[in-house]
């Protein structure tokens, strides 16, 4: 079996709706768009939530909640197991070199060291680090700067 024997099963190709083409069409006179009315009109298209002038339904139900979605930095979280498999004992972790060893997300600009995972290492951590994180660095001989 290769491309050039490959077919559509029965029914899973249609034909277009020809509208306007005369009454032995079924689709002629109105064109399938029913008599008169704002709908019947070329050129018609309703804005999303129309409905007809009646107050909206996204407009009628009371606005709740806070959103803070546009204002959010997204902060990017590298944990302590990911230290333990790139670094070596008595490397610095800094911006830099968590870019370089491809860790860091230049679309979210904050990092965060998050305590999943073990230490055994020595390291000298510059980044932002979680209180749990803090304490198995330490606990592993490290520091927090």
């Amino acid at each position: 079996m290769d491309l050039s024997n490959l077919t559509n099963v029965p029914g899973a190709r249609h034909r277009t709706k020809r509208v306007g083409r005369g009454c032995g069409s079924g689709m002629g006179k109105t064109s399938t768009r029913g008599h008169k009315g704002q709908n019947a009109r070329k050129g018609h298209k309703q804005k999303l939530g129309f409905e007809g002038g009646q107050m909206p339904l996204v407009r009628r139900l009371p606005k709740r909640g806070f959103n803070n979605a546009q204002f959010r930095v997204a902060s990017f979280g590298v944990n302590v197991a990911t230290l333990e498999k790139l670094f070596e004992a008595g490397d610095e972790v800094t911006v830099q070199t968590l870019a370089a060893k491809g860790l860091h997300d230049p679309k979210r600009p904050k990092i965060k060291i998050l305590a999943t995972g073990d230490l055994t290492k020595k390291l000298t951590v510059k980044v932002p680090v979680s209180a749990a994180a803090k304490a198995k660095i330490e606990a592993a001989g490290g520091t927090v700067a």
